[in-house]
C-alpha cells in the first residue's frame, strides 16, 4: 500500500495527486487537512487542523528553525501526527510520497517506511528541506531535466524528473483556434496579487481581444470585452478556446496550460523559497511563454499578446511529455508492491 499526503493549500496538489493515484495498481491511501478530491480511487483520511489559534509572532512553529510547521504544544498537531501515525503502523504500508510536508516525510521515516518526495522549485537549501530530501528514497521532480543550482549531487542522483503532471495529460490538445482573439486569465485558489482593476485596464487597452478571467469572481465593472467566469472545475473548454493564455508560475496551473499547448504570457507571483520566480526563469530559458516579472502596464499588453501568438505554443511539448503521471505511478507501484 502507498500513503500519500496531499497539502491542502490551493489546489494543485490534490489535482497532481489524484492525476498519480489513478495510474496506481498498488492501493493507495490518501492523507490531507483538505476534503477528499473527486476521483481519488482509495481510502481518504482527513487530517486534523494544526493551525488553528496559532500566532506565528509567538510561538515556536519551526522548532528553533530545523522545521517548517511544528507549533509547539498544538493539540491539533498532535491529534495530526497521531493519525498520520496509525497509518504508517499498518504492516502493509510500504511507502508515503509526501506532496508536500517536510515533517510528513520525516514522520515516515522514522516509522521505518519508505519516502518520495514531490520536489520543488526554488531554492530548498535550508535546514528543513534539506533534512526531508536527504531522507526520501526518491525525489519527484514535476518538471523537465534540467541543473537545479544548489542541488547537491547525491539529489540529483535519486531525482526522476517526471515533466508538467496535468489532469488532462489523457486529453488530445485541442486545435488552436481560429484566430487569437480570445485571452483567458487563469488564476489559481494560492493566491494572487493581481485585482480586478489590472485585469479591468488591460483588457480596456486590448479591444480586440476578448478576456475571460477564471478565478475568484468579481463585481469589478468593466469592458463589453470582459467577462468574470469565476472558478472553473473544468477549465479545459476555456483553455482550447483561448488563443492566449495569462496565468501564474504555478506549477499545476502551468501543467494545464502545456498539456493544451497554448501561447502563454506568464507572471510569477510571490511565493516561499522563490518556487514560482524560479520556475518563470526556466520558462524564458527555454522560450516557452513570454515571462514578464509582475503585472505589466495597461499599455503594454498588446504588444505582450501579439508576441505570444508569435511564440505559440508547440514548445509546451517540452515541459509536458503527457506521461509524468504513468511514469510516478511505476516507480510508487515498485517501491510500494503492485498488487490490489
Amino acid at each position: 500500500m502507498i500513503a500519500y499526503y496531499v497539502h491542502h493549500h490551493g489546489s494543485g496538489h490534490r489535482h497532481r495527486a489524484v492525476s498519480i493515484a489513478r495510474k496506481l495498481r498498488t492501493p493507495v491511501v490518501g492523507l490531507s487537512s483538505a476534503p477528499e478530491p473527486e476521483g481519488w480511487p482509495g481510502e481518504w483520511v482527513r487530517l486534523p487542523d494544526d493551525a488553528d489559534g496559532v500566532d506565528t509572532a509567538t510561538a515556536d512553529v519551526t522548532a528553533h528553525g530545523t522545521l517548517h510547521w511544528v507549533p509547539l504544544g498544538h493539540q491539533g498537531l498532535r491529534a495530526r501526527m497521531a493519525a498520520v501515525s496509525a497509518v504508517l503502523a499498518r504492516p502493509d504500508v510500504r511507502a508515503l510520497v509526501s506532496d508536500v510536508s517536510v515533517e510528513i516525510a520525516l514522520l515516515a521515516r522514522l516509522h521505518g517506511v519508505a519516502v518520495v518526495v514531490m520536489a520543488q522549485p526554488g531554492d530548498r537549501l535550508d535546514p528543513a528541506h534539506r533534512l526531508a530530501y536527504d531522507a526520501a528514497e526518491r525525489l519527484l521532480a514535476p518538471w523537465p531535466a534540467r541543473p537545479q543550482p544548489g542541488w547537491p549531487a547525491s539529489w540529483t542522483a535519486k531525482a526522476v524528473h517526471l515533466g508538467a503532471v496535468s489532469r488532462f495529460d489523457d486529453r488530445t490538445a485541442p486545435d488552436p483556434p481560429p484566430g487569437p482573439g480570445r485571452v483567458l486569465a487563469l488564476w489559481g485558489t494560492g493566491g494572487t496579487e493581481v485585482g480586478a482593476a489590472e485585469v479591468v485596464a488591460a483588457a480596456e487597452a486590448t479591444p480586440g481581444w476578448e478576456w475571460e478571467v477564471a478565478g475568484p469572481p468579481s463585481a469589478e465593472p468593466g469592458p463589453g470585452n470582459l467577462r468574470w467566469r469565476g472558478w472553473l472545475s473544468d477549465p479545459w473548454p476555456a483553455l482550447g478556446a483561448a488563443g492566449v493564455v495569462v496565468t501564474h508560475a504555478g506549477q499545476n496551473a502551468l501543467a494545464e496550460v502545456a498539456a493544451a499547448r497554448r501561447p502563454a504570457v506568464v507572471i510569477p507571483q510571490p511565493r516561499p523559497f522563490g518556487e514560482q520566480r524560479a520556475t518563470a526563469a526556466a520558462l524564458s530559458r527555454g522560450r516557452l511563454a513570454v515571462v514578464v516579472p509582475a503585472w505589466p502596464a495597461a499599455e503594454r499588453w498588446p504588444g505582450l499578446l501579439d508576441r505570444a501568438v508569435r511564440r505559440g505554443g508547440d514548445r509546451w511539448s517540452h515541459w509536458s511529455r503527457g506521461d509524468g503521471a504513468a511514469r510516478a505511478a511505476a516507480l510508487l507501484d515498485e517501491l510500494g508492491g503492485s498488487a490490489r
